[in-house]
């Protein structure tokens, strides 16, 4: 794409260090997209511009007079309000935090900053990053930029937005219950959800004292157009402080090499007509390529089962910013040992395969749904009205386990709203799935700008 807006954060820090595209004239791109899309969209709810020309003019001194620059230098980007982020409002979508201006950085922001990233502003959620839509009673509500009646998923809805739009280089996302997947399935652009713990996840904001302690099942992970975008940012925000440093297995040099499997609908969770069209033409065609693919394989789990210990799971690590619930910690130390064997059967079933391939949602982006609370209202799937907690039964399957999950954007379905799947591998093997990830956004045809977002 001609419009360095759309051009990947890797292409783009490569051009501004040698000198064929300013830190400065980037940012004011994105500057201009933001103030004549963003109030359509409502994606980017906190700026900063003073201080990011500032740092936009000393990224192109340094480029000039020949310092030694980052990975990510002069890119302008955004930050989940989720995210503590030094010296910018950071919410948490809480009103409780509704001018709290954090002190220090989440490590995930330090590392970007240190990285040469120039944060530009924050993006929207819903309150405490509970829900798959974004909207909160600080800065309203977040529109998916495919048709702004519908819901962009969440909890990182205004990132994915961004991202789509050509409002920022890159995004930094938050994910418990599926909140990195959603929006990027959604959206149309790729996200990675990484194995649990090997990004730390501080300075993450669930609860009112929230970011001191990292919760269990959420991981912190990246939000881009690009794979390779995914790749660079996942080396970027890894742990690396010792003793605890993760060793990421490495993927085939042949991806044909890699043995797949696909779970793509289930009694237990039904999946709508229109994503399961879609999902079968992402199987036929990697047949078609000759890729190794077993339809109709899984792990030897009761999904119905492991779907409610992940809700006891994520309930308690919620805990803090919801009501009381008389969960013990002996009654999570009971869900834990019965997730440590759920865990086994997926080891014992990544002996045989090396990804399995499932659905993000049932549905495709939804209208915007307000009314009620997460455990009330329902949604519709094959014309039939379901609890609305279904939708996340097939993401919390997978963080539950701690597996790593890349989504990336396999096109429109026959609703004209984008699609997503899961692309699934054992722990630790986070670069294959992004890399397997690549090869099926190469064959879907990749990355596209809503008609919002063109120049």
């Amino acid at each position: 794409m001609d419009n360095p807006a759309f051009w990947s954060a890797k292409r783009q820090a490569a051009a501004i260090k040698a000198g064929e595209l300013g830190s400065r004239e980037l940012l004011e791109l994105y500057i201009d997209r933001i103030e004549r899309i963003n109030p359509d969209i409502n994606a980017v709810i906190t700026t900063d511009f003073r201080t990011a020309r500032k740092k936009a003019d000393q990224a192109d001194e340094a480029v000039a007079t020949g310092e030694q620059l980052g990975p990510l230098h002069g890119l302008p980007i955004t930050i989940k309000d989720a995210l503590k982020t030094k010296g910018l409002c950071s919410t948490g979508g809480a009103i409780e935090l509704a001018n709290y201006i954090p002190e220090s950085d989440a490590p995930v922001v330090s590392s970007v900053r240190r990285a040469g990233a120039n944060i530009i502003g924050k993006t929207n959620l819903p309150r405490w990053s509970g829900d798959i839509q974004a909207y909160n009673e600080i800065f309203g509500t977040t529109s998916n930029p495919w048709n702004l009646d519908h819901v962009p998923g969440g909890s990182s809805g205004g990132a994915a937005a961004a991202v789509a739009c050509g409002l920022t280089s890159f995004e930094i996302g938050t994910d418990i219950g599926g909140s990195i997947r959603f929006p990027s399935a959604f959206c149309g652009i790729f996200g990675h959800k990484p194995s649990f713990g090997i990004i730390p996840s501080t300075g993450y904001l669930d609860h009112t004292f929230g970011g001191t302690t990292e919760a269990d099942v959420n991981v912190i992970g990246p939000i881009t157009r690009s794979a390779e975008d995914l790749e660079l940012l996942l080396g970027i925000l890894l742990r690396n402080e010792p003793p605890w440093k993760p060793n990421l297995t490495s993927p085939p040099e042949s991806l044909k090499d890699l043995r797949i499997a696909t779970w793509l609908d289930d009694e237990f969770c039904a999946v709508d007509d229109v994503v399961s069209t879609k999902l079968n033409e992402v199987v036929a065609k990697l047949e078609t390529e000759n890729y190794q693919v077993t339809q109709n394989a899984r792990p030897d789990i009761e999904p119905l089962a492991t779907s409610n210990l992940a809700f006891s799971l994520i309930g308690a690590a919620l805990l803090q910013s919801q009501p009381e619930s008389g969960f013990s910690h002996r009654d999570w130390l009971e869900a834990h040992r019965s997730r440590v064997g759920i865990q086994q059967k997926w080891a014992e079933f990544f002996t045989d395969y090396d990804i399995i391939l499932m659905p993000v949602c049932i549905v495709p982006p939804f209208p915007h749904l307000q009314e009620g609370d997460f455990y009330t209202r329902t949604i519709e799937c094959n014309g039939e009205a379901r609890p609305y907690v279904d939708l996340i039964r097939w993401t919390m399957l997978v963080g539950m386990a701690h597996l790593p999950s890349t989504v990336p954007p396999i096109g429109l379905g026959l609703t004209d709203l984008p699609i997503g799947i899961q692309v699934v591998s054992k722990y630790g093997a986070d670069l294959t799935t992004i890399r397997f990830a690549s090869a099926i956004a190469d064959l879907m045809g990749g990355y596209i700008p809503p008609p919002i977002a063109e120049p």
